[in-house]
């Protein structure tokens, strides 16, 4: 039975925290730039000391400033977010000397491994996983009735039937309250959908099908036609598939467009910054967030993911998991700074297949209905 680990938050009496100083603050000098000086924020809880208190900023991410507002809000922004005259948090120390404390030991377990020397202490495709799926599994029941589980998905998703099927069984069963996507991951599976194609291969078979090079294009442009992706799959009849679930269980997606895109789908974000806004907004009320088979949208949801979230007035872990079939993409999200992400190296059909078979997910049946 998964149970949310216990927060322990700083002792704010010892003596190094008790006689700090409240933070320093200075304005920003004009729109998108901060003062010299800033305090850039991590991805772990940080505490500000506000006239006297010590408070968490709530809503974080690395790589940002932190501001007070006048109404005494702590809020975390962008740079490029930064409006002149914003009173942003000065500080290049995160020990308590200066009235910020980054603390990284609040979900620790405590305790080490006896051994100092062990072998296979990393994470690779020789290591076994068992206990991290089983564990996902523990965490995707919880998270159905008390989190938010977001899902970012690469274009492998849709390329094969049961992984379509299972992730499709994975969002009319609750396990998903939003999907971070590019165009291609919705263009290929509604192509599967609709004419059982990605790429114009067979999504069971991979045989390629005659002239199965135009299929993707041709259910961009009918869809752009339609004027909308809700519209395309009712004008179509579709009944199956990752988007068709995610419209009919209204659940939110953001696509974010890329400079490699055809088309793109109408509903595609063409401008960069609107996506990052629209993609923070889902990210910030997810408690758990799987990034499956795309190393460019992985690192851009990790780089924007905190370690923890509050709700309720409980201090909790967000949990990020980091599916890839090569070791590099699991191996680059930690190097930028995801320190807390959870590696598994797989590839994309495996995975959703395995994981909806360890919540006990019909995919099955699903997978018959898509090639009947």
């Amino acid at each position: 039975m998964f149970t949310l680990p216990e927060y322990c938050a700083p002792d704010f009496s010892a003596p190094l925290l008790q006689n700090a100083p409240s933070v320093r603050t200075a304005p920003a000098p004009a729109d998108g730039a901060a003062p010299a000086g800033y305090h850039a924020t991590g991805m772990y809880p940080e505490y500000y000391k506000v006239d006297g208190v010590w408070r968490l900023a709530e809503k974080s991410r690395m790589d940002c400033v932190s501001v007070l507002a006048p109404d005494g809000e702590l809020r975390i922004v962008e740079f490029r977010n930064l409006v002149q005259g914003d009173s942003v948090v000065l500080g290049r120390t995160d020990d308590g000397s200066e009235g910020i404390l980054m603390h990284t030991e609040g979900f620790s377990a405590g305790g080490k491994s006896a051994e100092a020397f062990a072998f296979r202490t990393g994470r690779s495709r020789e290591t076994a996983f068992t206990r991290d799926y089983d564990a996902l599994a523990g965490l995707l029941r919880h998270e159905k009735e008390h989190g938010n589980v977001v899902w970012v998905l690469g274009p492998a998703c849709s390329f094969d039937a049961s992984a379509k099927a299972a992730m499709q069984a994975l969002i009319e069963n609750g396990y998903a309250h939003g999907l971070l996507a590019g165009n291609a991951l919705a263009t290929h599976d509604l192509e599967g959908s609709l004419l059982h194609t990605a790429l114009g291969q067979d999504i069971y078979t991979q045989e390629s099908r005659p002239n199965g090079h135009y299929h993707h294009i041709d259910v961009i442009n009918a869809a752009r036609a339609a004027g909308s992706i809700p519209a395309f799959i009712e004008q179509n009849g579709i009944r199956d598939g990752i988007m068709h679930a995610c419209v009919a269980h209204g659940v939110p997606y953001v696509l974010a467009g890329s400079i490699r895109d055809d088309g793109p789908l109408p509903g595609v974000y063409g401008d960069v910054y609107a996506a990052q806004n629209a993609m923070r907004e889902l990210v910030q009320q997810a408690t758990t967030v799987i990034c499956v088979a795309t190393q460019l949208h992985t690192i851009a949801t990790g780089n924007m993911t905190p370690s923890y979230c509050v709700r309720g007035g409980r201090v909790r872990p967000v949990y990020l998991y980091c599916v890839d079939v090569s070791e590099f993409v699991t191996n680059k999200l930690r190097d930028r700074g995801s320190l807390s992400s959870v590696p598994i190296v797989a590839n994309a059909q495996d995975f959703l297949c395995r994981v909806a078979a360890g919540l006990g997910l019909p995919v099955a049946e699903k997978y018959d209905k898509i090639n009947r």
